[in-house]
């Protein structure tokens, strides 16, 4: 009679190196499925924080009756006049996405809030809202220095001259200033919803509000011809809560509008740029003005209008209709887009 011992026998090692064989090769079939899940819920919470987003915009406007600033600085007619560089449009949301009780502690009275304010980097430093940070975006999470969280959405102020036919742009400041940082950063519009200074009604943007955006993305990096990533967005240097030094649009030769952005170039133009920047162009590492639009969202961005609906625009968006959507005003049907 066989030994039933005698007749099991362990995997040779050739089995078992087909064994291990197929299972890296469903791994590697699963991988790429697995990818693309992951992206797809995170471009969906990303779309679900900017649908919030429009919604806390559109609070703001009922209680105020105008939106935000995009950017501004602690003076008339916003706060006390406390002067420098103030704070941001997401800033006055803070109320409108549960973060009211932050925003009861903001000192807009002693001079750049959105900066080096004492007391507002002690409520900053470190912390993170989800609601400002698209999950699908690589970069860093806190700006340099201070450690002020860096927000992956910009507030749109407006769009370049010369992008729309048949029509002129006049509200542009364009003292760009030298190359490298600071002094400037690029062309600065106010034919936009969120822009230095501002305070638009529902009533002003003629174009109508379901065709006029207000927030887009800036959440990819931005590769120079040196081939180095950058991490330049809207809030440059200086993360979420920074704003301008001005309450007008053309009242200074210094015409960073931190966390707002002219539309000038197309979107998802992410590579090709001088190293270390140009704010001649508004591509720089403080503030560029007209850092293009960008994701990682395969083939465009995702924007909010000023109706508070939520839509994709693919890379294919031409400029003329990027600067359409971005004017509340040039009084021309936008293409289907």
């Amino acid at each position: 009679m066989l030994n039933s011992r005698s007749a099991r026998r362990g995997f040779t090692l050739i089995e078992l190196l087909v064994v291990i064989a197929i299972i890296a090769i469903l791994i590697g079939l699963l991988l790429p499925a697995v990818q693309k899940v992951r992206e797809a819920a995170a471009r969906l919470q990303c779309q679900n924080n900017m649908k919030q987003l429009g919604i806390a915009m559109q609070a703001y406007h009922d209680a105020v009756l105008n939106f935000p600033p995009g950017c501004m600085t602690d003076a008339p007619p916003f706060n006390a006049a406390g002067g420098g560089w103030g704070s941001s449009w997401m800033v006055f949301l803070l109320p409108y996405i549960e973060q009211n009780a932050l925003f009861q502690k903001w000192d807009f009275k002693n001079g750049n809030s959105g900066y080096t304010n004492s007391t507002n980097r002690a409520l900053t430093s470190g912390v993170v809202l989800k609601t400002y940070r698209c999950p699908s975006s690589p970069l860093p999470l806190f700006s340099p220095t201070p450690t002020v969280m860096q927000a992956n959405y910009v507030g749109i102020s407006g769009a370049k001259n010369g992008l729309i036919p048949n029509y002129s742009e006049t509200r542009v400041n364009t003292a760009a200033g030298a190359t490298g940082c600071c002094s400037g950063g690029g062309d600065a519009a106010a034919g936009g919803v969120l822009f230095a200074g501002s305070a638009v009604r529902i009533g002003d943007i003629s174009d109508g509000t379901t065709s006029t955006m207000i927030i887009s993305e800036h959440g990819n990096w931005i590769t120079d011809t040196a081939g180095k990533r950058n991490q330049w967005t809207g809030g440059g240097l200086y993360g979420w809560t920074m704003g301008t030094n001005v309450n007008t649009w053309n009242g200074s030769p210094d015409n960073r509008f931190h966390n707002c952005i002219t539309i000038r170039y197309a979107i998802n133009q992410t590579t090709g740029w001088a190293p270390g920047g140009n704010c001649q162009v508004g591509v720089c590492p403080d503030n560029g003005n007209n850092t293009p639009l960008n994701s990682t969202h395969t083939g465009g961005v995702v924007a909010v209008f000023a109706d508070g609906h939520v839509q994709f625009l693919s890379n294919a968006t031409t400029l003329a209709v990027q600067a359409q959507l971005a004017t509340r005003d040039d009084g021309q049907v936008t293409p289907n887009f």
